[in-house]
């Protein structure tokens, strides 16, 4: 099993709170972790349907089977339990339960109602590249290691990615969306995430996406927000630091995981990707996301954003932290270029920001210390990671 770098956060907040929430998208590897992490804690999934009768008939005495508590997956399947698991926590808060679920716009909704301050909540994602290196398991190539992108499952079981991801597509489709939405027509919406694909790290303009799609603004902003809560697509807002400029209000599209982005971009295998139109789309993606990774291990909110003018000055992203605003430029060329700061430094004089660090992430393999500042290879991106 590779390792997962959530779990010192998790045993700390599970030490802390009563009710522990696991969030996080479906097949990110939430069962495997919670039952390695608390092996001596009972697990329930609410999917079986001989548990989740029991649940649904006498939630009161499905509970009074586990005196010192349990996990329960795919909670969001019976509503009913929250109210009852606020009651014995708040009788004995030695008694610990542990939510997880695939469905997490529905989990969320249920927790907030019944469970607030009672619960710590946690997410997790698939593997990072820090993960995967500590296993020897990350790919010298970036094509190779965006191709097959993070999810646990292709790793444990040595699945081809043009095997798992059109089934993970599919179960996502049929199993989630639909319950959730009023879709009917899972080909349009298959046919939409295509649309997204085709735009990844641009404005999300959702007047001509729906104008593509032939459906109503307001339809893609809700299909949109289910992505974004179900951990599909991540939306990099931009930065409000206008500094007497106009700047842009719309945040731009990336998905959480690179290999079902290749796979909606109908990338078959990764040589592909050097020519693609969107290699410095999936480029940009790959670094946001594992930047988006580390926060959330170390129970984190997201700290990234992005800037761009009117005027089309741009920076990829900038990393908020208490003192400073550090700017950071993403390029997938294997070549160096010191015009690769010229961005970095117009905002930071524009910015008048204090702070000297600032960084270039770009496709090669060496790390440069520069006077403009650092280039850091795209598989070695420890110093971002400690900011």
């Amino acid at each position: 099993m590779i390792q997962r770098q959530l779990v010192t956060k998790l045993k700390a907040i599970y030490r802390y709170f009563p009710v522990v929430s696991l969030n996080g998208p479906r097949q990110s590897g939430k069962t495997t972790l919670l039952k390695t992490t608390f092996p001596k804690l009972p697990y329930i999934t609410l999917e079986n349907p001989d548990d989740l009768q029991l649940v649904l008939k006498d939630p009161r005495g499905f509970l009074d089977n586990y005196p010192k508590g349990l996990i329960i997956d795919e909670a969001q399947n019976a509503p009913q339990l929250f109210s009852y698991i606020q009651g014995i926590v708040d009788d004995n808060p030695k008694i610990k339960f542990i939510l997880s679920g695939s469905q997490n716009f529905l989990l969320n909704e249920q927790i907030s109602q019944t469970l607030a301050g009672r619960v710590g909540v946690l997410t997790l994602l698939p593997f990072s590249v820090p993960e995967l290196q500590t296993a020897i398991k990350l790919k010298a190539k970036f094509e190779d290691v965006a191709f097959i992108g993070f999810f646990p499952r292709i790793y444990d079981k040595k699945i081809h990615p043009s095997l798992f991801y059109p089934s993970y597509l599919q179960t996502y489709v049929q199993r989630d969306v639909l319950q959730i939405t009023k879709i009917t027509d899972g080909v349009m919406f298959t046919n939409f995430l295509k649309l997204l694909a085709g735009r990844v790290g641009q404005l999300l303009n959702l007047s001509s996406i729906a104008n593509d799609v032939g459906v109503a603004v307001n339809t893609i902003k809700a299909w949109v927000h289910i992505l974004e809560v179900s951990y599909i697509i991540y939306l990099l807002r931009p930065h409000h630091n206008n500094f007497s400029k106009r700047l842009v209000q719309m945040p731009k599209i990336y998905f959480i995981d690179t290999g079902l982005l290749c796979y909606l971009l109908q990338i078959e295998k990764p040589a592909q990707i050097k020519t693609h139109f969107a290699i410095g789309g999936i480029f940009e993606n790959y670094t946001i996301v594992e930047l988006l990774k580390n926060r959330y291990n170390n129970a984190k909110l997201p700290n990234t954003f992005f800037w761009r003018d009117k005027n089309g000055h741009e920076v990829d992203v900038i990393v908020e932290t208490a003192n400073q605003l550090v700017p950071v430029e993403i390029k997938s060329s294997l070549t160096k270029s010191l015009h690769f700061f010229d961005g970095l430094n117009y905002y930071r004089n524009l910015a008048k920001t204090k702070s000297k660090k600032c960084f270039v992430v770009y496709g090669g393999h060496e790390k440069l210390i520069l006077k403009d500042g650092t280039m850091l290879p795209w598989n070695n991106m420890e110093e971002l990671y400690e900011l």
